[in-house]
């Protein structure tokens, strides 16, 4: 980092700092020193672990966003929310249906929505969070898996909803029933697994295994990729 570069003042749980511009929050909070063991992920926003609420000095409003997405700005009060303490039912899938039925079932405080859309608002990932819970209570698994695909499962859609519900607990149920149930059958996927059982790709992952990082790297870049439909 250059000693040149713009800082600007943040404050993390309260505590003062000042931290060059540009850095995502999540190096902003290893610049300060902090040493992150939860609430730290894949760094690419994609597992959603890293969930942060923030403010701004004389601007109370409460901002949600991913620390390894969202850069740091002057007078940025923030925390991470490694975990939120949401109600998460227990299912075996293998035992279950996938119908509204079931859903209810397992999460009945579905009916107390009443379509504040506070979760849409909270949602860093942009996602029409309070129509996949209307769609949940509409018995209709399909498009609660659509509609949720790209949840990252923060929980932040739980910590602000005003009536404990728990949107992406019901979003995961929903994709793992329209995954086990409802999803059309992959011949191509079958096929490929029956050819991994008989080690077709041993000898292969043998010889991956022993290569330098250099080389996987060029191997991943130039790999085929199947067009998109």
């Amino acid at each position: 980092m250059a000693e040149s570069a713009r800082m600007v003042d943040i404050h993390v749980m309260g505590k003062h700092y000042q931290v060059p511009e540009g850095l995502t929050i999540m190096t902003a909070l290893e610049y300060c020193g902090y040493r992150l063991i939860r609430g730290c992920g894949c760094r690419a926003g994609f597992c959603g672990a890293c969930a942060t609420i923030y403010n701004f000095k004389n601007d109370h409003q409460l901002r949600y966003d991913l620390a390894c997405q969202k850069t740091v700005e002057q007078d940025m009060y923030l925390v991470q929310i490694p975990f939120f303490p949401a109600a998460k039912a227990f299912y075996s899938l293998e035992e279950i249906e996938a119908t509204g039925e079931q859903v209810l079932s397992l999460y009945p405080d579905l009916v107390k929505c009443f379509g504040c859309n506070t979760c849409t608002k909270t949602c860093p990932q942009k996602l029409e969070v309070m129509w996949y819970m209307s769609d949940a209570l509409r018995g209709d698994i399909r498009q609660v898996s659509a509609k949720s695909f790209d949840c990252v499962m923060c929980g932040l859609c739980a910590a602000r909803c005003p009536q404990g519900l728990v949107p992406y607990n019901v979003a995961l149920l929903c994709r793992r029933l329209y995954g086990r149930y409802l999803a059309p059958v992959s011949r191509h996927l079958e096929d490929r697994i029956a050819e991994i059982e008989a080690g077709r790709f041993d000898d292969d992952l043998e010889k991956l295994k022993k290569m330098d990082v250099r080389e996987l790297r060029r191997l991943y870049a130039g790999r085929e990729i199947e067009p998109a439909n």
